[in-house]
């Protein structure tokens, strides 16, 4: 136990250690290496809000995507070098983790929680289920120093790197002189991550008018969900970025939530609101994947939610809590869920492993 605690104590550091860097570095680059790097403005969709993410503190180039993706994908940012952040994010699934309930990571080890998805995250305020991380430039800290994740301290991932044979020029023609830093390669994963924009399905298409039409089974369904399901998820992004309790049976694990974080009793049984964009493409469901699929979530939404002191009240509006469905109704609305996926973005080749 001593140990163990010891261990905690240690990534805490690190994790501090990190941050500060992150914070007093900044974009750490001269001048003339940012005129000789090539902008590569986020694409901002006319049906999105404003993104929540400081792009003046991190510009996205051609070069710092290029390097992001290559950490996203490389091995060496685990321990044995098996993991990588695509390994639990797959474009082919809107970046989550295939057919998993909850993550798979190092030597097959179980996580909790299933992978959310890596997906239009300059407009997130909070990552991950329990909004643990509040800024993008700091989120893939948590998954390389997770013990069932990538198990990784991220000196040495640091040390990794310097060693590789082609890592220090990515890293000079992504940010001109210096060392490798975390600081740096953490803005560079962002790059990459911000530039997953996942705004062109035939929703997109039929609400800026760009000659797509819904057919009559999806407009009933469009009418089903606005009236049944658009209180938590609100607005193009398909979220309301909060956390809701949605009246779900804690499992043998009892994962909190949002309570984890903050600590307040208020918080017990809270998860982010999922964005429901590319939703037929990221099964299984949930927090903890407990449903298989699209049928059981609208079997838990149409007769598995239970009015008690724990549920979030917030979800009584709209009808949102133990809403009733007719078989039309299910149809409808999986016929418009389906207009949410977003072909272009699971097989942009530009967001693949290279």
């Amino acid at each position: 136990m001593i140990n163990k605690k010891k261990s905690i104590r240690a990534r805490l550091g690190i994790t501090i250690a990190v941050i500060v860097a992150l914070v007093s570095l900044g974009v750490a680059c001269t001048k003339t290496s940012r005129q000789e790097r090539k902008p590569m403005p986020l694409v901002l969709p006319s049906n999105f809000p404003a993104p929540i993410y400081n792009l003046s503190s991190n510009p996205i180039t051609v070069e710092g995507f290029e390097l992001g993706r290559k950490l996203f994908y490389d091995t060496k940012l685990s321990r044995d070098g098996t993991i990588s952040c695509g390994s639990c994010h797959i474009q082919g699934s809107a970046f989550t983790h295939h057919g998993h309930d909850v993550s798979h990571g190092i030597e097959d080890r179980l996580g909790v929680r299933n992978s959310p998805p890596i997906m239009n995250l300059a407009w997130s305020q909070f990552f991950f289920w329990d909004g643990g991380v509040f800024n993008l430039d700091l989120q893939p800290i948590a998954p390389i120093e997770n013990p069932v994740e990538m198990d990784e301290h991220i000196p040495n991932v640091i040390e990794k790197l310097k060693s590789d044979a082609q890592y220090p020029g990515l890293f000079y023609k992504a940010f001109g002189e210096g060392d490798i830093t975390s600081s740096k390669m953490l803005m560079a994963l962002s790059q990459f991550m911000l530039q997953c924009v996942s705004a062109e399905s035939k929703y997109d298409k039929v609400v800026r008018k760009e000659g797509a039409v819904f057919s009559a089974e999806e407009q009933l369904g469009f009418d089903v969900f606005k009236a049944k399901c658009a209180s938590c998820h609100s607005s193009d992004l398909f979220t309301d970025n909060k956390f809701h309790n949605n009246g779900l049976v804690p499992s043998m694990v009892n994962d909190s939530g949002r309570y984890r974080i903050t600590l307040d009793p208020k918080d017990f049984y809270l998860f982010k609101t999922p964005s429901l964009r590319n939703i037929m493409k990221t099964a299984p469901y949930m927090h903890d994947g407990r449903f298989l699929n699209i049928d059981a979530v609208l079997d838990h939404y149409d007769h598995g939610v239970q009015v008690n002191s724990t549920l979030d009240t917030s979800l009584n509006k709209n009808g949102v809590v133990g809403i009733k469905l007719t078989v039309a109704d299910r149809a409808n609305l999986k016929a418009f869920l389906n207009t949410l996926t977003d072909d272009s973005f699971i097989r942009n080749p530009q967001l693949a492993e290279q």
